[in-house]
């Protein structure tokens, strides 16, 4: 055989089989995808880049899929809590955890994930609102929930977000305990630089 018209051949096959492949991924992945995945991993990036009334559409848009999409759900909270629309963001994250509580399999370790972070979340609303009690109770479920999620940020968000003294759900439950704990003349529970080091939770 002429060896151009083998290498053209081995050439073809190769691009033919990348193709192949490629498309194999892309329809694979949309096959796997549960209902509501779509638009919520679209709102998350919507979300992240600060687009807070595209982010919701598509939000909305899951939930229209699938109802009680637990992350379309989460990310809607997340949108009012970064809107200051608290009202809602509660609504949504009391919905939540009922929800969750209700319907959570024993083995469904994601799901106590999203719990844990609804807590949170909602345990830094009431802190925000000074409810430093309920905020409290809200910080221990998440912690009892599922510590490692509301831990803190990960690596690479430290790297590219924070400062290095980014607060965590045990040390801001740890502090409020302490300061409860103080007669309420002697209790400092506010404090503005600190308390913007709090980040919200989203699995």
């Amino acid at each position: 055989m002429n060896p151009r018209v083998l290498r053209r051949f081995i050439i073809l096959m190769a691009i033919a089989t990348f193709v192949a492949f490629t498309g194999w991924f892309i329809v694979g992945g949309f096959q796997d995808q549960e209902p509501g995945d779509y638009h919520t991993r679209a709102g998350d990036i919507l979300l992240s880049d600060k687009k807070f009334d595209k982010a919701l559409a598509s939000f909305d848009e899951a939930l229209q899929e699938m109802p009680n999409h637990r992350g379309a759900i989460m990310g809607r909270a997340i949108v009012f809590m970064q809107t200051n629309k608290v009202v809602e963001a509660n609504a949504e994250l009391t919905y939540l955890i009922k929800y969750l509580t209700k319907t959570l399999k024993p083995d469904d370790l994601t799901g106590f994930g999203v719990l844990a972070a609804a807590y949170a979340n909602r345990g830094i609303l009431k802190d925000r609102g000074g409810k430093y009690k309920e905020a409290l109770a809200d910080y221990i479920e998440a912690l009892k929930t599922d510590e490692e999620v509301v831990e803190g940020p990960g690596v690479i968000d430290k790297i590219l977000y924070s400062s290095g003294r980014t607060s965590t759900v045990r040390k801001r439950a740890q502090y409020i305990y302490k300061q409860l704990k103080l007669p309420p003349e002697k209790r400092v529970l506010r404090i503005p630089e600190l308390d913007a080091q709090q980040r919200m939770h989203k699995p």
